[in-house]
């Protein structure tokens, strides 16, 4: 698996906030206790792509979860704006079509995630978007197309991470979404880890959203997290 040699980049952030400046006080809360944060639709939508090229300049990494998915042109242009950020992590829907035109966009160090099903489908939601396959046979589907591209790494659920790792080798990363400290409700989700259980699966990255955001001490939870991540 790829070297990470700090183990707080091992947790990413989930900066899933209404405005800048509620993570901007969260940033600040956790400190030195978190260094790699995810920006997706409310934030981005919010201001959170210049917070992101801020967060950069502060030697922070971020995560731009936009999920790119459009024709071809449109994708690999969007891919090369976003490049010029200071973003470490991109992600795209992991159609082959999109893949092909993000990896042709990509530069300055981005690398591109493709997520192949959200964490938020079971069997039955893909059957009713239209999907012959279960969700674990799309998902590794999905993988080997993004390794036969050239993506730099896939979102997956932890679930199924080392059918993923079995697919796309030692040398991709796998970030996975849909993270619950054991004693954690599960929200929205419904293919879930804890944190020891997918770094014991194989993951380079977990995130990690309303566990922390809704903390009464977001720093300690951030804390507790790498450490049973480490420990696993």
């Amino acid at each position: 698996m790829p070297d990470i040699a700090d183990p707080r980049d091992r947790l990413i952030v989930a900066l899933d906030l209404p405005d800048v400046a509620a993570a901007e006080r969260l940033v600040e809360r956790l400190g030195d206790a978190a260094t790699f944060y995810k920006i997706g639709y409310r934030l981005g939508y919010a201001g959170g792509l210049a917070f992101a090229e801020r967060l950069a300049r502060q030697d922070k990494k971020t995560f731009l979860d936009l999920k790119l998915h459009d024709i071809g042109n449109t994708v690999e242009e969007g891919v090369r704006s976003a490049s010029n950020l200071g973003a470490t992590f991109l992600t795209v829907h992991a159609y082959p079509q999109t893949m092909r035109a993000a990896v042709k966009g990509r530069g300055n160090g981005l690398k591109i995630l493709a997520v192949t099903v959200l964490t938020s489908y079971d069997d039955a939601d893909a059957a009713e978007a239209g999907y012959a396959l279960p969700v674990t046979e799309l998902v590794a589907q999905r993988a080997e197309q993004a390794r036969e591209i050239g993506i730099d790494g896939i979102v997956c659920s932890a679930l199924e991470a080392q059918a993923v790792r079995r697919v796309v080798g030692s040398d991709r990363l796998i970030v996975t979404p849909g993270i619950r400290p054991a004693d954690a409700g599960l929200g929205d989700q419904k293919r879930v880890m804890t944190p020891a259980q997918a770094r014991a699966a194989g993951i380079d990255h977990v995130v990690v959203g309303r566990p922390i955001t809704g903390a009464e001490d977001p720093r300690a939870v951030a804390r507790t997290i790498i450490a049973e991540m480490e420990g696993a």
